[in-house]
């Protein structure tokens, strides 16, 4: 952890070594060139980077990291950090005191009231969308069940009613509840979480019905989940009242559904100009932020998906900041006027997974035939824990890192990336690779008829990153190699395609990253809980499996305070990982940051990785 910070501190050394003056392009305006786009400006809604990086543009929340530190926090809507010291951290980290910040604006003028940061929090639990990040609320403010953490409010609902799952409780096809010992269960499970809220004055207490090592962190900027809302707006466009009586209406919308998808009302220091769900979004300054006006008056985020057209507006000096991927790295290096970053520190790993049951409802041409045959896969193919041990021996990790990424990652040995709790460099590392494992194990499955027979399917990856799709690649390139009758077939999707095939449990192999941080248990959860932004969608028999071998662990992770017991939980939770084969882990990167050498204020946090602080800059 000290290298990280101190390599983080070298960079800032270099951010503010501004060079010869330069005739800077549009003073007012800073734009930013991405090659991800925006799939919603629902802060309860998002979990992917681009639609993180705007909203957090237009929303504050209860407090922000303190500058680079990823351990540190700072007042944002709220004038203090419970502490102990100052008595506003009680009862053995359960009950947080926030003194609520006054004379704070919204967009529309409304001016913020502890009110709505009860609103808004309790709204990101109850939003709760299928694959969202509604878990990160949802498991400290709610009880536990049979001694584990709740990940939907939908849990506590099922068990208050006495019904084996949440549709259940509905009659077919609506969300009208069946009746009314249905619908008081409802009621009672939002009670349980309206119960942790208390308004004395100005201050929000809340009080968690366990301890939750991230709680602050779940709360501090850049988690949108927990953006500040303001409920009178919210509910004059349709979005939950905050009411106890209705709230399932409000439950797991698709995003068409959802009011505020395109729509913003934060308190941050810009204001929505211009978005449609297109390939830019335009905010201004808003001149009654409550830190005071942002130094540009305005800020442009563009999805341009060619590098050459970014690079090109880079050098032109129309875009002052843009992403590169490690491969075009030496395409911007030596360009006067343009500052380069690399080796930056993240917490972002990326990963191959395997789909243990894959939806083929309907045909699945993902699946080739649905059978084993030579020509497709069955559904639970990934099931077998064969098969998933003979990939991970196809990949060539240490090439993958040389050549696609030129040593600019890591090799993860788990989800808990380097740099945090619990990642122990003597927990077995990724497989290397090993064709006459690789043969061996495919032999093995099926009783030999896999290696007979063969297989095809397809593997997806999000339309533009290169990297994941040269890492396919190879995997494909192997497979064949190692049996001609092995066929991968690659797959390209628009991200808002891809997250949807993924929710739907459509896609056997894809490959995805996660960016967790600043506490282990953000990256491990997402990966092997039950309940995870991944696990959850790699099929019943995953979710069966993770229950029993990995959901006490997370759990346990959490109950205790003990930095060496939970760092060796998490070593167990990854040894776990790796002796079963549950995903195949690629590269932990290392950041890339690209700008023109006129753009001041930038400052790096492995927290907003990716994610720009349009507030902070200056030309």
């Amino acid at each position: 952890m000290r290298k990280i910070f101190a390599l983080i501190a070298v960079v800032l050394i270099g951010i503010f070594s501004i060079g010869l003056a330069e005739n800077v392009v549009n003073p007012d305006t800073v734009v930013e060139d991405t090659y991800y786009n925006i799939q919603s400006l629902d802060p309860a809604w998002v979990s992917d980077v681009g639609s993180e990086e705007a909203i957090s543009q237009f929303y504050d929340n209860l407090i922000q990291y303190d500058g680079t530190s990823v351990t540190r926090f700072l007042p944002m809507i709220s004038t203090n950090v419970p502490s102990v010291e100052d008595g506003t951290l009680l009862d053995n980290g359960t009950t947080y005191v926030f003194h609520i910040r006054q004379g704070v604006y919204f967009h529309n003028g409304d001016l913020l009231t502890p009110q709505d940061v009860v609103y808004s929090l309790e709204r990101a639990v109850l939003f709760d969308r299928a694959g969202g990040p509604s878990w990160m609320l949802s498991e400290p403010l709610l009880p536990k069940i049979d001694g584990r953490y709740v990940d939907s409010i939908t849990q506590w609902a099922v068990k208050l009613a006495g019904v084996k799952s949440w549709n259940d409780l509905f009659a077919t096809g609506t969300n009208n509840p069946l009746n009314d010992k249905y619908k008081q269960a409802l009621i009672d499970a939002f009670n349980l979480l309206a119960k942790d809220f208390e308004i004395k004055g100005n201050d929000v207490i809340i009080h968690l019905p366990h301890p939750y090592a991230p709680f602050l962190a779940t709360l501090a900027h850049y988690n949108t989940l927990t953006s500040i809302l303001d409920q009178q707006w919210c509910a004059a466009h349709n979005a939950w009242d905050g009411k106890a009586d209705d709230w399932w209406y409000y439950h797991n919308p698709t995003v068409n559904d959802d009011p505020l998808y395109n729509i913003e009302n934060g308190t941050g220091p810009f204001k929505l100009v211009k978005w449609s769900g297109g390939l830019q979004i335009t905010f201004e300054r808003f001149d009654k932020y409550w830190a005071g006006p942002a130094k540009i008056k305005y800020g442009v985020i563009n999805d341009v998906s060619e590098f050459t057209t970014r690079k090109l507006n880079l050098t032109r000096g129309q875009a002052d900041v843009i992403n590169v991927l490690v491969p075009y790295l030496s395409q911007v290096e030596g360009i006067d006027g343009v500052k380069v970053y690399t080796h930056l520190p993240t917490f972002a790993i990326d990963s191959i997974f395997f789909t243990w049951n894959v939806n083929d409802q309907g045909g699945n041409p993902y699946l080739g035939s649905g059978k084993l045959d030579g020509h497709g896969i069955p559904p639970d193919f990934f099931s077998n824990k064969d098969v998933r041990m003979a990939f991970e021996y196809l990949f060539p990790y240490s090439t993958y890192i040389k050549e696609v990424w030129l040593d600019q990652a890591l090799i993860p040995n788990g989800a808990v990336p380097k740099g945090l709790l619990g990642y122990n460099p003597a927990t077995p590392t990724a497989f290397h690779q090993d064709l006459a494992k690789a043969a061996e194990y495919f032999k093995k499955a099926y009783n030999g008829e896999l290696w007979k027979k063969g297989f095809e399917f397809t593997a997806v990856y999000n339309t533009g990153n290169t990297q994941r799709q040269t890492a396919l690649q190879m995997l494909q390139y192997y497979a064949a190699q190692v049996n001609p009758k092995f066929k991968i077939n690659i797959a390209s999707e628009l991200w808002a395609t891809y997250l949807n095939d993924l929710m739907m449990n459509k896609i056997p192999m894809f490959m995805i990253g996660w960016t967790g941080g600043p506490d282990p248990y953000n990256s491990a959860q997402p990966f092997y809980g039950s309940g995870g932004a991944f696990g959850a969608f790699l099929g019943a028999s995953y979710r069966e499996w993770a229950r029993e071998h990995m959901d006490p662990l997370l759990s346990e992770s959490m109950s205790t305070t003990d930095p060496q017991k939970r760092a060796e939980l998490f070593t167990e939770m990854n040894t776990i990982a790796h002796d079963n084969a549950l995903f195949l882990f690629t590269d932990q990167q290392e950041g890339i940051a690209v700008m023109r050498s006129w753009l001041k204020g930038w400052e790096y946090n492995p927290m907003n990785f990716l994610r720009l602080n349009f507030y902070s800059l200056s030309k």
